[in-house]
């Protein structure tokens, strides 16, 4: 779960990046609050956009289990982590 709030943290500052980048190479200085004053809101709204996106494209292509849930158990005195069984039902 955090490498999931990880990811989609980087993806709402991804613009923000891109953005300094840009003031970088046209030779300005991004820290200088004037000329992130007129850009702000729509750097913070493509930020939210991948991140809702991503969220979305996550939820569309991850994996379905259609067996049932195996719960965790022990086998031989060693305790076997719970897992979906995908085996074909005969």
């Amino acid at each position: 779960m955090l490498r999931t709030l990880i990811e989609e943290f980087l993806l709402f500052v991804l613009p923000f990046c891109l953005f300094a980048g840009y003031l970088v190479v046209r030779r300005r200085n991004p820290f200088d609050v004037e000329h992130w004053s007129r850009h702000l809101f729509w750097l913070s709204v493509v930020g939210i956009v991948l991140g809702i996106g991503s969220f979305v494209y996550a939820g569309l292509v991850a994996p379905r289990h259609t067996g049932p849930f195996v719960p965790p158990h022990v086998e031989n005195g060693r305790v076997v982590p719970g897992e979906f069984d995908d085996r074909p039902k005969r």
